[in-house]
């Protein structure tokens, strides 16, 4: 499932995939993938993310029906 919460916070903070990326010391590619639902990250890298994203596990991550 693509990940359209974490892609509109990325967005809104006007950060490219790069930019995140290289602040959860991830690859373009793994945020990439992350946004389109081709890999499910570790809780770390959530947290990170979320981190850096000012938002929350459940905001970003939690699969609404």
């Amino acid at each position: 499932m693509k990940n359209l919460q974490m892609k509109a916070a990325r967005a809104a903070m006007d950060l490219s995939q790069q930019d995140l990326a290289e602040r959860v010391g991830v690859s373009r590619q793994t945020i990439n993938a992350i946004e389109k639902g081709d890999y499910n990250p570790t809780i770390n890298l959530c947290r990170a993310i979320c981190k850096e994203l000012g938002r929350t596990l459940d905001e970003l991550f939690w699969e609404t029906d």
